[in-house]
């Protein structure tokens, strides 16, 4: 499981550099977000937009990332692929999430200045 991140001013934002989160891959999905979670600013948004697939491993991965986060911290999505977005959208865990639709605007003006 590939991941990158990128720190700005006022977040870090990871890409999920695979186009599935799924059974195969959750635990070491789950072992690098703490990585970058533990080590990472307040607010952490995670781009998804490579994400064509994800099964309920997947999720829970996700999931289990934004529990394993700093009581201080956030843990937001963006660039959600309509599949992934579905997902999101039954399991009525983007009531849960703060879902941007792409990476810039989640990350506002601090992404444009880099």
């Amino acid at each position: 499981m590939e991941l990158n991140h990128k720190d700005f001013d006022n977040a870090r934002l990871v890409t999920v550099c695979e186009n599935r989160i799924d059974a195969v891959c959750a635990i070491q999905f789950k072992d690098e977000m703490r990585k970058l979670t533990d080590e990472g600013p307040r607010r952490v948004v995670l781009d998804m937009s490579q994400v064509e697939f994800l099964d309920s491993s997947g999720l829970g991965a996700v999931v289990a990332a934004l529990k394993a986060k700093k009581v201080d911290q956030t843990l937001e999505l963006a660039s959600l692929q309509p599949a992934v977005q579905k997902v999101f959208h039954l399991t009525r865990m983007d009531t849960v999430f703060s879902i941007h639709d792409n990476a810039t605007s989640a990350i506002g003006d601090a992404a444009d200045a880099s």
